[in-house]
């Protein structure tokens, strides 16, 4: 591999500027000074430490990242001078809040915030301790990138894991609870805040021991190493997997059932849409629509309120299917000729058509107005009435198992290459012989079947229905879980909903900070995997087609 003997100091003193100013930033908007007292490894560093430190490594590492061909010496050198700009930066901060009272402006340039930069050392001493660690983390970033990839890899996945458990320990320990044998163990591995320094070291091992001995092994994607199991073993993935979703409500807990319900609830729906906007490229922002169709018919059809029918919850859920998927018909026919900007538009207006109708005093006889729906029928098993969170997850677990199935036979049926060669190219489709019209009625009809039944599992969970509960921002967050899980991907939609629909749930103790925080990681997210966290073979292929392919060296 060349290497040059010189380097653009310009980029890596960028570098330094770029991660001193976000740890800057996330000291005055007061979340440094908020988890200063949040151990991740009890009585070693807090996460307040981490949120200022994090930046300027990861920025310093990212700069010499883009530059590997420099020598080992100057990978140190371009290092040390962006640690080094970073923590001036936060030096700055320190010796200016020490001269001036900048709380007037900025609240949270309190003294406490100054404490914990310079590590209680004072002024003086603090800041030349806070510029010595700014050349430690660019000579560790320097030293990291040398590593080999095996190792490296390793050890990323280990600090990721700490800092995750040791972040999370209040749900981990609340969980563990329920369960003796484990409380105990648990017990050991954390203390009152964060892990302990053994439960840490173990940790690190472990993961890293793993994640060493993976890297070895040969490459396959998870369906492949599914498929060449021994029968026995697959059998044995199976059964141990049925049996943790079947006692998973047990395990979690009421809070954790409810967190479960709404993931599942978003997964029925992203399935449906993945069939439309990732399957058939028909990009669909008013999909919320057939939702509350779903909805909306249970709550017609079995709440004694309106007086138009008393049916069973079972008995309206036919009719509830029929209407969504009929709806995704009447989508598609006028929809037929339109692509792009313009069938998002018109798609979107068919959301807001459906929620005004709902709203509307006409229909109000029928539908409820804003009041909405109540006292919606629950589904029964004879004489067991699902009405609990835990009972529910069991229902919405039959539903994900349907739906899920019969996603995963249609995108490799004839149909579902239909949709995604309309989705390619629709002038070549046509001229190969596919009916458009019907392709893509039955993209938008299957869609909001799918969509139709996780409205009606919605219904009998609130036992309500209300026209407020049916807004746009139900669109985006599907759209949104099929983008991040990787479009056209069905494990894709799995992964983006726990993501975005349960990382803000789980995420609770970082209070007013947790949007903040989610936010960035969302950013951070798209911009190193556009792709997505589970993306479709062929469109990971296209997102990256214009990469060099990488030659291993050789031995």
């Amino acid at each position: 591999m060349e290497t040059n003997t010189s380097f653009s100091w310009k980029e890596f003193v960028k570098a330094g500027l770029l991660g001193g100013a976000v740890a800057v930033l996330l000291s005055l908007v007061g979340m440094v000074a908020a988890f200063s007292g949040r151990y991740i490894v009890s009585g070693v560093f807090t996460m307040g430490q981490v949120l200022f430190i994090a930046p300027i490594l990861l920025s310093t590492y990212a700069a010499l990242r883009r530059n590997r061909q420099l020598t080992n010496s100057n990978l140190f050198m371009a290092g040390l001078l962006s640690g080094l700009v970073g923590s001036a930066i936060l030096a700055l901060l320190v010796l200016i809040g020490s001269m001036v009272n900048l709380r007037a402006m900025l609240i949270n340039a309190s003294p406490e915030l100054y404490g914990i930069l310079t590590f209680g050392r004072g002024t003086g001493l603090g800041i030349v301790i806070l510029l010595g660690l700014g050349l430690l983390i660019g000579a560790a970033a320097a030293g990291f990138l040398l590593l080999p990839d095996r190792i490296r890899h390793a050890l990323t996945q280990a600090i990721i894991w700490v800092l995750l458990i040791g972040l999370l320990r209040d749900l981990i320990v609340t969980v563990s609870f329920r369960w003796g044998p484990l409380s105990s163990i648990v017990r050991q591995l954390f203390a009152v805040s964060g892990l302990t320094i053994i439960g840490a070291l173990i940790l690190f091992l472990l993961v890293g021991g793993v994640s060493y001995w993976r890297w070895g092994r040969p490459k396959r994607d998870a369906a492949e190493s599914f498929n060449q199991q021994r029968p026995a073993a697959r059998w044995l993935t199976i059964g141990i997997t049925g049996l943790i979703l079947l006692f998973l409500p047990l395990i979690l807990g009421t809070f954790f059932s409810e967190i479960l319900d709404n993931v599942s609830m978003y997964i029925l729906m992203g399935l449906g849409l993945n069939i439309v906007v990732g399957f058939a490229g028909l990009l669909d922002l008013g999909y919320v629509a057939f939702f509350a169709i779903g909805a909306y018919t249970i709550g017609i059809l079995t709440s004694p309120e309106l007086g138009i029918a008393t049916m069973s919850w079972w008995e309206a859920l036919p009719f509830a299917l029929l209407a969504s998927f009929l709806a995704g018909f009447v989508l598609g026919l006028p929809v037929l000729k339109m692509r792009g900007d313009y069938l998002a538009i018109v798609t979107l207006g068919f959301g807001e058509i459906v929620r005004l109708l709902v709203l509307s005093d006409w229909l109000r006889p029928w539908l409820g107005g804003s009041q909405g729906i109540q006292r919606i029928a629950q589904p029964s098993i004879g004489p067991l009435v699902l009405n609990t969170q835990q009972e529910l997850y069991y229902l919405f677990l039959i539903g994900l198992g349907l739906v899920a199935f019969i996603a995963w036979r249609l995108k490799d049926s004839r149909l579902g290459r239909s949709w995604m060669a309309l989705r390619e190219d629709e002038d070549v489709a046509m001229a190969m012989g596919i009916n458009h019209v019907s392709t893509k009625l039955l993209a938008f009809a299957t869609g909001a079947l799918f969509s139709g039944l996780a409205g009606a599992i919605f219904a009998a969970k609130l036992t309500s229905v209300y026209p407020h509960s049916m807004n746009f921002l139900v669109s985006i967050n599907v759209l949104s879980l099929i983008i991040i899980g990787g479009m056209g991907s069905i494990p894709g939609v799995f992964i983006g909903a726990l993501v975005l629909i349960a990382a803000p749930d789980l995420l609770r103790e970082f209070a007013e900070f947790r949007y903040l925080v989610y936010g960035a990681l969302l950013v951070v997210m798209m911009l190193t995997r556009p792709e997505g966290l589970w993306p479709e073979k062929r469109r990971q292929l296209e997102l990256h087609e214009e990469e060099p392919a990488v030659v291993p060296a050789a031995d």
